[in-house]
């Protein structure tokens, strides 16, 4: 293979003459604009498909940024750089993203695909089976806006949101705590409208706090599915009955990831894009235990350490404005989002882990 000596090597290597296809995916979002490109005409409509309820086919306004992706469909590219793996959060020891650093971009390797991703300003660029890897490209997409967003001051959570459109309510939970599921509880009440599952930001303005979401579909394990009628319906008939026998503790544990459709599920009308973020509840809670299920307000300066359910990695795309990179050793701040959330309603979710007390104390609460 060609000496890889910087990232114009690379991208030449990724790219291989590739012809691309005349059209394009276009995503317009707040201040943004995606344009995706792709040697696969399948692939980009997988893209169009799945970010239906945001691809814009008329000309873009002259004051959105506009980031452009290109997605090449290709065997497994292996170059010959002394990759790193990136280090996981606590509980999680598989190996999943390597990468090399040059002065000026970033190759991210996935261990498990072989999909390859270049982050540079210049360039951005996905190469390998990106059919097969749909949604790391999905991903590899969305992480130019949460670049984007975190570039502008805005401050990423690991959260979920949804809005009544009077105010917006955001989800956090520790690790396997329920976040998603108890969004899509809340969704089952047409009053609420879907703005993000696994990835939220939040920014000062004023005395309040505004909020962004990331066009990513809710991700769920097989629990969440087989315990919400309106999802039920996701899982594969022959897994169904073999599911609903398992003990509920490794029901929940149980990592197989499903696709939830909102547009299909709840109706194309039901995205949200309400800035005002007005509550924010972190799950506390567990299945294993009995204790009655509590919601109580707190104030975040005196539990300083709820704000580990809420802090998010930036990751190994995060790309700063100056042009260097985030780093798995790089700390998180607690602070940071101790002084927003000052500003707004906090919960504390303990107890029992009961979905429906709290879509309940939301219905009766605080809409």
């Amino acid at each position: 293979m060609t000496s890889i000596k910087d990232i114009k090597t690379l991208s030449e290597i990724m790219l291989a003459d590739a012809a691309l296809a005349d059209d394009c995916v276009q995503i317009l979002l707040p201040e943004v604009s995606i344009c995706v490109r792709s040697n696969s005409s399948e692939l980009l409509d997988v893209l169009r498909h799945y970010f239906r309820h945001i691809v814009h086919t008329g000309k873009t306004a002259d004051d959105l940024t506009i980031i452009d992706v290109t997605a090449i469909e290709c065997p497994v590219i292996s170059p010959d750089l002394p990759f790193k793996h990136w280090s996981r959060e606590a509980g999680k020891c598989s190996k999943k993203d390597a990468y090399f650093d040059f002065y000026n971009g970033r190759c991210i390797h996935k261990v498990r695909t072989g999909m390859l991703f270049l982050q540079s300003f210049p360039y951005r660029i996905a190469a390998g089976p990106c059919l097969a890897n749909s949604n790391q490209v999905i991903n590899f997409i969305n992480n130019q806006y949460i670049n984007f967003l975190q570039q502008q001051g805005w401050l990423i959570c690991h959260a979920a949101a949804l809005s009544d459109q009077q105010q917006s309510i955001a989800i956090a939970g520790f690790s396997g705590g329920g976040k998603s599921t108890t969004m899509l509880h809340l969704m089952s009440d047409e009053r609420f409208d879907y703005i993000s599952n696994d990835r939220l930001f939040i920014r000062a303005n004023g005395d309040q706090v505004e909020l962004r979401g990331i066009p990513k579909l809710p991700r769920v394990n097989p629990g969440t599915l087989l315990n919400n009628p309106q999802l039920k319906k996701i899982l594969p008939p022959e897994k169904t009955e073999r599911l609903a026998a398992m003990p509920t503790a490794e029901l929940w544990d149980l990592e197989d990831k499903y696709d939830v459709d909102i547009s299909d599920i709840y109706g194309s009308s039901r995205f949200s894009d309400n800035p005002k973020l007005a509550h924010f509840f972190i799950l506390n809670w567990s299945h294993a235990t009995t204790e009655k299920t509590s919601i109580r307000k707190v104030h975040p300066e005196q539990q300083p350490e709820l704000m580990d359910a809420i802090m998010k990695s930036s990751g190994p795309f995060y790309q700063y404005p100056d042009g260097s990179f985030y780093h798995d050793h790089t700390p998180l701040d607690r602070s940071l989002y101790i002084q927003l959330l000052k500003k707004i309603n906090v919960y504390e979710v303990s107890g029992h882990a009961d979905f429906d007390c709290v879509t309940n104390f939301c219905l009766q609460e605080l809409c």
